[in-house]
């Protein structure tokens, strides 16, 4: 599980927390580390010095690949490094595709103007794209990223979706020795009776916890809450000095909405932690 790790980097802050993230990840994983720049076609970026023609995003790129590559050096993390033309998110995408990469770690926030990169709606449109997980790490000032994890937060709501996520946070818990968390959320917003939903959020709750133990997860909490989902994920997150949130990118309709991809947005931007999200009911 996450041999080959893909960070693009920007130089920004965002994506420099993102890089010390990953490549914590990377050390103790022994895994494989690919740097990737986007020099984005959508900004105009060629200029002429002398008689050449240059392009000022990939010249950039290479000084921020390389910055990025010394520092995996002194991890002792050896590091692949590229330069890329395109639309940003799109190439991304298309990168972990092209590299067989089992997991993305990036930053949430980036530049304005030529300089833009990672922001939060590039995050978010790889989150809902990406073939495989992706790990968003919020910049400094933001959120705080600790590795290893010492507790570990899933929300879920017994969608194929949420148990994907289930066995995924299951597994770092267990590799981590800690503690699990499971939360669901009634949400305020549904109609209908609190007590019929707290009833079967208790009861979804007990069969996710037998199938996080069956996934390797040693230490299991549980707990209701009602309330904005989003809201009470990242409220419970703070409280209880969680270090990774592991969410599905979709879940149900209706009466059972929870984990739907605006609402995994919302966390993504607030969240005080790492947020780990999976990609569908076929990743675990």
């Amino acid at each position: 599980m996450f041999e080959r790790i893909l960070v693009p980097v920007d130089g920004s802050d965002a994506a420099s927390a993102a890089l010390d993230h990953a490549l914590d990840i990377a050390s103790d994983r022994k895994a494989s580390l690919y740097l990737c720049y986007v020099a984005d076609t959508n900004e105009p970026s060629q200029t002429r010095v002398g008689t050449e023609v240059v392009d000022v995003l990939e010249g950039e790129g290479e000084d921020i690949v390389s910055d990025a590559s010394e520092r995996a050096a002194d991890r002792g993390v050896a590091a692949t490094t590229d330069v890329v033309q395109g639309a940003t998110h799109d190439a991304i995408v298309d990168y972990v595709e092209s590299r067989d990469v089992d997991l993305v770690v990036m930053g949430t926030h980036g530049r304005d103007g030529l300089e833009r990169y990672v922001i939060g709606s590039v995050a978010e449109r790889v989150v809902n794209d990406s073939p495989v997980p992706v790990l968003t790490v919020r910049g400094p000032g933001d959120a705080t990223a600790t590795y290893p994890y010492g507790s570990v937060l899933v929300p879920t709501d017994g969608s194929a979706h949420a148990t994907t996520a289930l066995r995924q946070g299951a597994a770092v818990a267990s590799r981590h020795d800690a503690p699990l968390h499971l939360l669901t959320v009634v949400d305020e917003s549904i109609l209908g009776s609190d007590d019929d939903r707290t009833d079967r959020a208790r009861d979804l709750l007990e069969d996710a916890a037998a199938t996080a133990r069956e996934a390797g997860a040693d230490e299991v909490v549980t707990d209701v809450r009602t309330g904005s989902v989003p809201r009470e994920i990242v409220s419970y997150a703070d409280l209880n000095d969680i270090d990774l949130v592991v969410m599905g990118t979709h879940g149900r309709n209706g009466l059972d909405q929870l984990l739907l991809g605006s609402i995994t947005e919302r966390v993504l931007r607030t969240a005080p932690v790492p947020v780990l999200t999976t990609t569908g009911a076929d990743d675990a």
